[in-house]
C-alpha cells in the first residue's frame, strides 16, 4: 500500500511540474547537436529530489539520523542543475555546489573514515566524473530512466540477496520515480525530458548506493555496475581528445548520437540495447567470485571491442 501511494504522489508531483514549465516556458528546443526534433518541456527529472522528500516524510526519524547529509547534497546538485536548466551559471558555481554535495555524499558514506586521506581526491575525481558522464549520456529518450532502473535493480537485488547495505526503501523509491519518469520520457515523442535536474539527481542517488556498497563490502566490482556508461564516455573522451577537441563543448561523438542522429535508429531501441547489455554485465558481475582483475578484462575487453567495432563502422558509413 505504501509503494501505491508513494507512486500516485510521484504522478502528481511531476503533472503538477508539468503545468508549471508550461507556464514558465521550461521547454527544451532542439539545435544542430539534438538528437529529437520537437520542443520537449525540460525538467522532468524535478521527480528524483521529490522521490527523497517523500522518502524523508514516510522516514522521517530514519532521515534525521542516518540520511540528512545525503539529502542535502542531492538537494543542492538538483537545485543548482535546475537553475542551470534554465538560466547558464558560471563554472565556478556549479562546480562549487557539486564539490560541496560530494563531501556530503561521502560523509554519508562513511568514505572519510574507511578510506585513508590520500584517496579522498580520488573519490572527489570519480564521483564528479561519473555525475557528468550521468549527464552526457542523457540525450536520447529513455536512456536515463531505463539505464538507472537496472543498475538500481540490480543494487535492490544485492541489497535484498546478498548483503543489505542500507534501507531497502532508499533503493525502492528511486525505482518508483524512474517507473513513474520513464511513463513519460519512454516515448516516441517524449512527453519531458529530465533535464540536468534528472541526470545529476538520480545520478547523484546511484553512485551514493554503489559507494554504499562498496564501503560495505570492500568489493570495488560494484563500480561496474556502470561500465557501460564509463566505456562509453572514456573512449569517446580519449576520441575527441586524438581530434584536438575541447572535451568540455557539447558535440555529436557519443555512439548513441551517432546511431539516434545518423543511422536514425528508434530512440527506445538504442536505450533498451545499452540498458539490456548492462543488465547482463550486472548478472555476471554480481554472481562472479573471481579476481577483480579478470572481472575486469572479461567486461571491458568485449565492450571496448563493440564500442569501437561500431563507432568505426558507423563513421565510415556515414564519412564522418
Amino acid at each position: 500500500m505504501e509503494y501505491i501511494l508513494v507512486t500516485i504522489l510521484l504522478f502528481i508531483s511531476i503533472v503538477v511540474y508539468f503545468k508549471i514549465a508550461d507556464k514558465y516556458n521550461i521547454i527544451d528546443k532542439p539545435n544542430h547537436r539534438s538528437a529529437h526534433t520537437q520542443i520537449t518541456l525540460r525538467g522532468g527529472g524535478v521527480i528524483f529530489p521529490v522521490a527523497f522528500i517523500i522518502f524523508a516524510l514516510f522516514k522521517f526519524n530514519l532521515v534525521i539520523e542516518e540520511y540528512w547529509s545525503f539529502g542535502l547534497g542531492l538537494l543542492a546538485i538538483c537545485m543548482i542543475s535546475f537553475i542551470d536548466d534554465i538560466r547558464t551559471l558560471s563554472n565556478k558555481i556549479r562546480l562549487a555546489i557539486h564539490l560541496i554535495s560530494v563531501i556530503l555524499l561521502l560523509y554519508f558514506t562513511g568514505a572519510f573514515v574507511l578510506m585513508p586521506f590520500w584517496v579522498w581526491p580520488v573519490l572527489f575525481i570519480l564521483i564528479i566524473g561519473t555525475l557528468n558522464a550521468y549527464n552526457f549520456m542523457d540525450g536520447i529518450n529513455g536512456m536515463t530512466g531505463i539505464y538507472s532502473l537496472v543498475t538500481l535493480s540490480s543494487l535492490a537485488y544485492v541489497n535484498r540477496e546478498i548483503v543489505q547495505f542500507t534501507d531497502h526503501d532508499f533503493i525502492y523509491y528511486p525505482i518508483l520515480a524512474c517507473l513513474v519518469f520513464l511513463f513519460f520520457n519512454f516515448r516516441k515523442k517524449a512527453k519531458c525530458f529530465a533535464g540536468d535536474v534528472g541526470s545529476m539527481g538520480i545520478g547523484f542517488w546511484v553512485i551514493g548506493l554503489i559507494t554504499l556498497l562498496i564501503m560495505k563490502t570492500s568489493e570495488y566490482k560494484y563500480i561496474l555496475l556502470l561500465s557501460i556508461y564509463g566505456v562509453e564516455v572514456v573512449l569517446t573522451i580519449i576520441e575527441r581528445i586524438l581530434l584536438k577537441e575541447n572535451i568540455f563543448e557539447a558535440h555529436r561523438r557519443h555512439l548513441y548520437q551517432l546511431f539516434a542522429n545518423e543511422k536514425k535508429v528508434s530512440h527506445l531501441v538504442i536505450s533498451s540495447a545499452y540498458a539490456v547489455v548492462q543488465l547482463i554485465i550486472n548478472i555476471f558481475l554480481i554472481h562472479s567470485h573471481l579476481p577483480i582483475w579478470i572481472v575486469l578484462l572479461i567486461i571491458f575487453i568485449p565492450t571496448g571491442c563493440l564500442y569501437l567495432g561500431l563507432k568505426l563502422s558507423l563513421k565510415k558509413k556515414y564519412s564522418l
